[in-house]
């Protein structure tokens, strides 16, 4: 700014700061509700920035004492919960191969009053997948590595990969040749009841399909066409018909695929098929497979 303007900053210019805190989808967490953390440039400055964000939000504020504190603050937010959904994710892998049911294990250990609800599945979003690389980078640009926090995010990155494995895997062990299958992913958007693209990484499902030289159909109630279709180059169906895959993946929770029901999912898919649950909303017994 100060190269561009040839003004001097902190003399001619200040800047005040509030990182984001709105949660895409979530109709209870909204800007007014949820605390603000700000900051400013100067004290002065931080305090008009307080005083601003103070008049609209009900929730009320958290002055910190520098702008990079705030920033700071934001990036391990969602480092936090990547880390945490990259363990459960982990775990995931381990009672696979160990053939425990994730969700059972993860039932059991919530009746204990301090164990946090995380469950596993795919790490998108323009937050929670993205944050902690800003940290790591300027982590690695002071001369210190970080272990956890990039662990954790190849671990998350790599369960798209680990999906499509076990769902072609499945598909084998039924005779069901990958190689021209007809595959149908339930869900695009990087959550549930939103219609949010950004580093979606239902799109990793999708290239692993592909690589396999399978035709993959998505389907989407909250995705606009036109902006999936501009963002990925894909063009999702705009009704399902029954009776037409090999595969049904549901990835993302949407509350239509919960209305939808096990039967009419499963009428989906041919006579002999696999469906394969990323987001444990459908009964165990019904599906072939689950994180």
């Amino acid at each position: 700014m100060e190269k561009i303007s040839g003004l001097t900053y902190n003399e001619d210019f200040y800047v005040g700061y509030s990182p984001e805190r709105i949660n895409p989808g979530d109709k209870e967490h909204r800007v007014t509700n949820i605390l603000k953390v700000t900051a400013g440039s100067t004290p002065e400055v931080a305090d008009y920035v307080d005083a601003l964000y103070a008049s609209i939000i009900t929730a009320g504020t958290h002055k910190t004492s520098s702008i990079k504190v705030a920033e700071a603050a934001k990036v391990i937010e969602n480092t936090q919960r990547d880390v945490n959904i990259a363990l459960i994710n982990e775990l995931s892998l381990i009672f696979h191969k160990l053939g425990i049911d994730t969700l059972e294990v993860l039932e059991a250990a919530g009746t204990k009053w301090n164990f946090l609800p995380f469950r596993p599945g795919l790490v998108g979003g323009h937050c929670i997948g993205v944050d902690p690389y800003y940290l790591t980078h300027k982590a690695q640009e002071i001369g210190y590595h970080p272990e956890i926090i990039l662990a954790g995010r190849r671990i998350n990155d790599g369960m798209g990969s680990h999906v499509v494995e076990r769902v072609v895997k499945l598909m084998t062990q039924n005779r069901i040749h990958a190689v021209d299958a007809r595959v149908l992913i339930l869900g695009f958007t990087f959550k549930e009841n939103c219609p949010d693209l950004r580093n979606t990484r239902v799109i990793d499902i999708i290239g692993e399909f592909n690589d396999y030289h399978a035709n993959v159909d998505i389907y989407d109630p909250w995705v606009n066409a036109d902006d999936l279709e501009h963002e990925y180059g894909i063009r999702p169906v705009d009704k399902l018909e029954n009776g037409q895959y090999d595969a049904i993946v549901l990835a993302v929770a949407h509350d239509q695929f919960k209305d939808m029901g096990i039967d009419d999912i499963h009428a989906l898919g041919k006579d002999r098929h696999i469906l394969f649950d990323v987001k444990n909303i459908l009964p165990a017994d019904r599906v072939d497979g689950r994180l």
